[in-house]
């Protein structure tokens, strides 16, 4: 029997996926695996048990990843389940940043109570919100994954012309980006060639506050920008002051900070990006998959601190090695597995920066002969045998 922690309300979609022999609660003691969406994770002492964590979402800045690498315990997250609701929510802002909506309701409301002239104080009033269409103008897409996609297909096929920046982005993830999307070589060729931009790219040291007063002055006077991936991706008073000074025309985002609420032509939305039972869904069912996976086959998928490995059964047991990148370790291993009477049927192993995943499928000698003398290896993290 499996123990999962959930430390926020986890879809049941999701969580039927794991089966009868799961238990899963928010006052779980010894937990095998964690969900979670939001709670933060970064003052939680994690029990010796735990082996994995979940996050039914893209971001991860809840979760202490380093932390977890080192005590052998793999964090997850869901890219692309919750992509299509973003993208939905970013066609939407494409549409409000211009078109001034948001503005118009809230003036339309002030007009209550005056009866039958309303109509002819919308039609006096009405050209205080004129703003231009998205069909024909030029978006910018900064970050290919899988809402960046989505985003910059929609848009070209809204009539937008649209540019994508993307030093990273993969074979696969190219496979479905339409052929009207035109490739920028650099962000500066975004910010020179753009009317609206919006950005799709996780949180780093090299992306914090990456839209600041340096980069907004190489972008088109009057432009659009729109942010749905994280409030620091901005600094926020360089933001302030160009949408004050007119430089930018409108600034969405999805992750309201105090600096930013308030100020006219910056519309801020509370966090809804993923809000859509379809998303809640989606991101359960994949976390769910994803640490039954690990649990019960070793498997790793769409982990943020260690490599993707993944190998079919076969053997009597299978042996699961979490340990650091460093020469002669898989040397070590498999030695020790020969000195106790075990032969590896198959085997994968791959790194991934400092840490490194091992799976062998072992044969001939008892599955708890495996373990001895393992964890005796320098620079082994984790052991454990999955019969």
């Amino acid at each position: 029997m499996y123990q999962v922690l959930t430390l926020n309300k986890i879809s049941k979609v999701g969580l039927a996926r794991l089966g009868d022999a799961y238990t899963c609660s928010d006052s779980v003691e010894n937990p095998d695996a964690v969900l979670v969406r939001s709670a933060s994770m970064h003052d939680m002492e994690m029990p010796k048990s735990l082996l994995a964590i979940a996050r039914a979402g893209a971001g991860v800045n809840n979760i202490p990843v380093d932390k977890c690498a080192e005590e052998g315990i793999v964090v997850f997250n869901t890219p692309g389940a919750n992509a299509n609701a973003v993208k939905e929510l970013v066609i939407a802002g494409l549409l409000i940043s211009s078109r001034k909506v948001p503005a118009g309701i809230e003036w339309a409301k002030t007009l209550k109570g005056n009866g039958a002239e309303v109509t002819k104080m919308v039609e006096k009033g009405k050209s205080s919100f004129v703003g231009p269409e998205i069909q024909g103008k030029t978006l910018g897409v900064i970050g290919l994954g899988a809402i960046g996609i989505l985003v910059a297909n929609a848009a070209s096929a809204l009539g937008m012309t649209v540019y994508g920046y993307d030093p990273f982005l993969s074979v696969d993830a190219a496979w479905g980006l339409s052929a009207n999307i035109k490739h920028s070589l650099s962000l500066d060729d975004i910010y020179a060639n753009c009317d609206y931009i919006t950005v799709h790219v996780p949180l780093t040291p090299e992306t914090k506050q990456m839209i600041n007063a340096d980069s907004i002055a190489k972008m088109k006077d009057g432009v659009r920008i729109l942010n749905y991936s994280r409030a620091d991706l901005v600094n926020a008073a360089d933001v302030v002051a160009a949408v004050e000074s007119g430089k930018v025309a409108t600034y969405v985002t999805d992750f309201p900070t105090d600096d930013v609420l308030g100020v006219e032509n910056i519309i801020a939305i509370p966090h809804l990006g993923a809000s859509t039972p379809e998303s809640e869904d989606n991101c359960a069912r994949m976390a769910a998959d994803q640490v039954k996976d690990y649990l019960e086959n070793g498997n790793i998928v769409n982990s943020v601190n260690m490599p993707a490995v993944s190998m079919a059964r076969s053997g009597d047991a299978r042996v699961c090695v979490i340990h650091k990148n460093v020469p002669s370790i898989i040397t070590s291993i498999t030695a020790v597995l020969s000195d106790n009477g075990v032969n590896i049927e198959n085997m994968q192993s791959k790194s991934r920066k400092d840490y490194a995943y091992t799976i062998l499928d072992i044969v001939g000698a008892s599955p708890d002969a495996a373990l001895h003398g393992l964890t005796d290896i320098d620079g082994i993290i984790r052991v454990r045998v999955i019969k």
